[in-house]
């Protein structure tokens, strides 16, 4: 299998078009949300720790589906 690298992410030859799980969309959900809650640590706690709170339901929905 072939690897094409465009911009930012590696593009499958055969995966180009595939649609992401349900799952994988939420880890792309929480991985958003934790890194955005770290940003705002250094900022706004009370905003960090809505963040987390938030990043913690979708890790709660991914475990749900497992």
């Amino acid at each position: 299998m072939r690897t094409i690298w465009s911009g930012t992410c590696y593009l499958s030859m055969f995966g180009l078009f595939k649609k992401k799980s349900e799952k994988e969309k939420l880890e792309d959900q929480y991985e958003k949300l934790l890194g955005e809650a770290h940003k705002l640590s250094t900022v706004n706690r009370t905003a960090s720790d809505a963040k987390a709170a938030e990043a913690d339901a979708v890790l709660k929905q991914i475990e749900a589906l497992d």
